[in-house]
């Protein structure tokens, strides 16, 4: 029964990963509408669509702030208010101006959601399922987006208030987090390390793992106590930091080199690109959305039996390959044989099963206690840079180099990404956060000359 509680708070702060996910995706069915609805130029569209993100990268880059001071259960409230404030206000705006506040919040929303859900599951997450309950966030994203799509397709483009209803369908969601995580406790590290409160984190302790819950509350005390003479607040930037940052950065950076969210926001137009009419893209969309569900599903399962390290390898090699099938498709105009369907259907299957499904987890991981929510921040905020980049750039690239160019570009991003996870990524699996952090940031050595420690 109690393991059954700690599974229940992981589903319910991962539903922070389902309207992420759902708010990322639903303005791809409504902004050719909304673009119409205003008569909007190119630079207004692009402000309209891209400011969410533009939200999302600063409630990334402060996510950290109210999450260290305030306790991970607040911070997450705040974010449920943002969400179901943003898709009502987005759903009855009258005013352009007005709009896009309401998307920036909804951004500043998906930013934060994304810093502090994974930080609360991996805080509350036995070692051993650590890896599957912080994947349910991404499990909850992609399935938001499935719905997204879904919904866009239910909700159709048949009258002028379509658009609306698409976006505002989210406050139902919204409000249904805003009343459970309610119900959710604060995390027990952040109740030791932030508020001082060690009975109420004892108890904690003891409904996550019964069994050896004294250990775990022991390893907490220890980092506690030998961070008592720092800073109030650590400096995340330090050289015994040195190791954590760089896999953070690059891991985020390889993330969206990839291509994914260029697919994720374009998919009917690449689809059309190759000549495929309108309802046939829509149905390839949403045709990705399933793939990638179901391959983040089976990630899941595969995530604390066989390891990071060894999903990012497998991913690497299946994104290369699709990558390429689908450049080649471009460079040689073959699309009669649906290649470009298929190596992208099979891109996001690879991408579901690896990066997908590893990048929270592993950034969560890597960080020792008083910096988790700091490292965390910072791996989000270069996701979600590298995102708008990728967002600002796809349209400009594959008008001057076309498709096949686009695709390579991505590819060789994936051999870069090979050799990082073989070269560089240690795995995380079975340990607890506090050994994890020990070994990636040790006091005075290099874990990177040490892949004894790291590597196994």
């Amino acid at each position: 029964m109690k393991k059954n509680k700690v599974i229940l708070w992981s589903l319910v702060v991962a539903l922070g990963g389902f309207l992420f996910g759902f708010d990322t995706a639903v303005i791809s069915g409504a902004e050719k509408s909304i673009q119409q609805y205003w008569q909007l130029n190119a630079f207004q569209h692009g402000l309209t669509i891209s400011i969410a993100l533009i939200g999302t990268i600063f409630g990334a880059l402060f996510g950290s702030i109210p999450s260290d001071k305030f306790g991970r259960k607040k911070t997450l409230l705040i974010v449920a208010v943002f969400y179901l404030v943003a898709s009502l206000g987005t759903a009855l705006a009258q005013d352009l101006y007005l709009f896009l506040f309401f998307r920036f919040l909804g951004g500043l929303g998906v930013g934060a959601s994304s810093v502090t859900a994974p930080v609360y599951i991996s805080e509350i997450s036995p070692a051993k399922k650590r890896g599957s309950l912080v994947a349910l966030f991404q499990f909850n994203v992609v399935f938001g987006i499935l719905i997204s799509y879904f919904s866009n397709y239910l909700i159709g483009t048949s009258t002028e208030t379509s658009w609306r209803w698409m976006l505002g369908i989210q406050a139902v969601p919204s409000l249904l987090f805003l009343v459970l995580v309610r119900m959710v406790p604060e995390t027990p590290r952040w109740l030791i390390l932030k508020a001082g409160k060690f009975e109420a984190a004892k108890n904690i302790l003891q409904i996550i793992n019964p069994e050896g819950y004294e250990k775990d509350y022991n390893n907490i005390l220890k980092g506690h106590e030998r961070d008592a003479g720092k800073k109030v607040s650590e400096p995340l930037f330090q050289s015994k930091y040195r190791f954590p940052v760089t896999l953070a950065i690059l891991f985020a950076v390889f993330n969206q080199v990839s291509g994914i969210n260029a697919i994720i926001y374009y998919a009917p137009r690449i689809f059309e690109m190759t000549g495929l009419g309108t309802s046939s893209s829509l149905l390839s969309t949403a045709g990705i959305g399933l793939v990638n569900f179901l391959f983040t599903l089976i990630a899941i399962r595969f995530i604390d039996k066989i390891g990071r390290r060894t999903l990012m390898l497998i991913g690497s090699f299946g994104l290369i390959i699709s990558l390429a099938i689908v450049s080649r498709a471009f460079f040689v105009q073959d699309f009669n044989n649906y290649s470009v369907i298929i190596g992208l259907l099979l891109f996001i299957a690879f991408f579901a099963f690896s990066q997908g499904a590893v990048i929270w987890v592993f950034i969560s991981e890597i960080f020792p206690n008083e910096v988790r929510a700091k490292g965390q921040t910072l791996g989000s905020v270069t996701h979600w840079i590298m995102a708008a980049a990728i967002a600002f750039a796809f349209p400009v690239l594959t008008e001057m180099l076309g498709g096949g160019f686009t695709f390579l570009f991505f590819t060789l991003m994936m051999v870069l990404q090979l050799l990082f996870v073989w070269k560089m990524m240690p795995e995380t699996k079975g340990r607890s956060l506090e050994d994890i952090g020990s070994a990636l940031s040790g006091d005075g050595h290099d874990p990177a000359h040490e892949p004894v420690i790291v590597m196994h």
